[in-house]
């Protein structure tokens, strides 16, 4: 039976609601594994991450400050203001790219392991797209400057890779539990 217009539309909503939701949990997963790296390997603060993004557009002082904490034996300065402001701003951007890949994989008839693969591939596409495209036009329209423009060199690519795979494999694991096709589905 062919879909009608009003299931196509809910389709579709369904597929943004749980892109969003999934964005959110993924970029959630991504801060965290961002702020072990930053506080433990990379011996700057653990909220770096956080008004490293904020920065983007407000003052970087509290990213600053984060990052030159250790030095004085404070891995955990933690400024409100700049904190909650990052945290909108990546799990924005995170909603965002979740919906889109929410409707697209909803395109598809995946299977469950073929979305959670497409999800990371996905963030890793999400990483070249930020890295040479949206985070230097970003600093150009909010004023952020070499630390948002230059944020992949400055976290590392290895660093901001892993992070962007595993936004990406959260996203479809979320994506693949809430929409739901069995590991028998065919892939198109």
């Amino acid at each position: 039976m062919p879909k009608t217009e009003a299931d196509i539309s809910t389709s579709v909503s369904r597929a943004i609601s749980v892109g969003i939701t999934a964005g959110v949990i993924g970029s959630l997963a991504m801060a965290m594994y961002a702020m072990v790296i930053s506080g433990s390997i990379k011996h700057a603060g653990y909220f770096t991450p956080i008004y490293h993004i904020a920065s983007s557009m407000i003052s970087d002082k509290a990213m600053e400050t984060s990052l030159l904490g250790p030095l004085k034996g404070q891995n955990f300065f933690f400024d409100l203001g700049p904190a909650i402001e990052g945290v909108i701003i990546h799990l924005t951007v995170g909603a965002i790219a979740g919906a889109l890949f929410g409707i697209l994989i909803s395109k598809i008839h995946a299977s469950r392991e073929f979305t959670v693969v497409a999800g990371t591939m996905f963030g890793l596409l999400v990483l070249v797209v930020n890295g040479f495209v949206g985070l230097p036009i970003a600093a150009h329209l909010f004023g952020g400057g070499k630390p948002i423009s230059d944020m992949a060199n400055i976290v590392g690519w290895g660093n901001f890779a892993g992070e962007h795979a595993i936004f990406g494999m959260m996203l479809g694991i979320v994506v693949a539990v809430k929409l739901g096709h069995s590991s028998k589905a065919t892939n198109r």
